[in-house]
C-alpha cells in the first residue's frame, strides 16, 4: 500500500465467509458508532457498530483477519505485521460518515494501511459509497459483498449517506514490516511483475535479479 496507491481486492472474503458474518452479526449487539470516533469525527459519524464486548466480537474479527492473511495480493500490498482493531458498522437510512482521516494509532497499533470489507450486496442498499479524497479527486467505491479496498490510513475519506436499505461492512487497520508507503509500491510492483515473469518463462535469470531485488529492498526498509 502507497501514497496514493488505492487497492480493490475482489472476494478478498468467499461467499461462505461473507454469508457466516452476516448470520452472526444479525443477532449481535449493536451501539452507537460515534463511541469509537476521535473528538472531531463524532461530529460527522452516523452509524451503529458491534458492541467490543458481544460474544461473537472476537471470532468476527479472527475470520476477517484470517480472509487478509490469506489473500497473497493483499498481503503483497500490506505485509502486515499486526493488526489493530476490526470494526463491524451498520449504517440504515440516513447514516454515513463525513471526510475524516483515521487515528495514527488504534488499538495501540500503528495505522499504515486501512481496509473496508464490504459485506452487503451493492444493490441491496442505495448511497454508502466509500469515498478516498485524492489530489486528483474523488473515487467513489461501491464494492460486491466479499469484496475489500485497501487504502493508505493518511487518506481522507468518507461514507455516503445511505439513502435506503443497510449498508454492513468492516473496517480494519493493518501496521506493516514497511512503514513508508511509497516503498510498498515499489516492493508490490516488483513482486507484482516477477510473479508475472515466472508464469510466463519459469525461473529465468531476470526473475532471480528481481528476487534478489526484492528481498533485499525489503531487508533495508522492513521493521522486523
Amino acid at each position: 500500500m502507497a501514497r496514493g496507491m488505492i487497492l480493490p481486492v475482489p472476494e478478498l472474503l468467499p461467499t461462505e465467509g461473507v454469508e457466516r458474518l452476516r448470520a452472526r452479526l444479525a443477532t449481535a449487539r449493536f451501539q452507537d458508532g460515534a463511541a469509537t470516533a476521535g473528538w472531531h469525527a463524532k461530529l460527522v459519524k452516523a452509524n451503529r457498530q458491534l458492541a467490543p464486548d458481544d460474544p461473537a466480537a472476537a471470532e468476527l474479527r479472527a475470520i476477517v483477519e484470517q480472509a487478509v492473511r490469506a489473500h497473497p495480493v493483499a498481503m503483497m500490498a500490506t505485509r502486515p505485521k499486526a493488526f489493530g482493531p476490526i470494526l463491524f458498522s451498520r449504517y440504515g437510512a440516513g447514516d454515513g460518515y463525513g471526510s475524516h482521516v483515521d487515528d495514527a494509532i488504534m488499538g495501540g497499533v500503528r495505522t499504515d494501511v486501512s481496509f473496508t470489507l464490504f459485506l452487503a450486496d451493492p444493490d441491496s442498499y442505495e448511497g454508502g459509497e466509500l469515498v478516498m479524497e485524492t489530489a486528483a479527486g474523488d473515487l467513489a467505491f461501491k464494492l460486491p459483498a466479499g469484496g475489500a479496498l485497501f487504502y493508505p490510513s493518511t487518506t481522507l475519506h468518507r461514507v455516503e449517506p445511505v439513502s435506503a436499505g443497510e449498508r454492513l461492512a468492516a473496517v480494519g487497520w493493518i501496521r506493516s514490516h514497511v512503514r513508508d508507503a511509497a516503498g510498498r509500491e515499489i516492493l508490490f510492483d516488483i513482486d507484482t511483475a516477477r510473479q508475472s515473469l515466472f508464469r510466463q518463462s519459469g525461473k529465468t535469470a531476470e526473475f532471480d535479479l528481481l528476487s534478489k531485488s526484492l528481498s533485499n529492498l525489503l531487508r533495508r526498509w522492513a521493521d522486523d
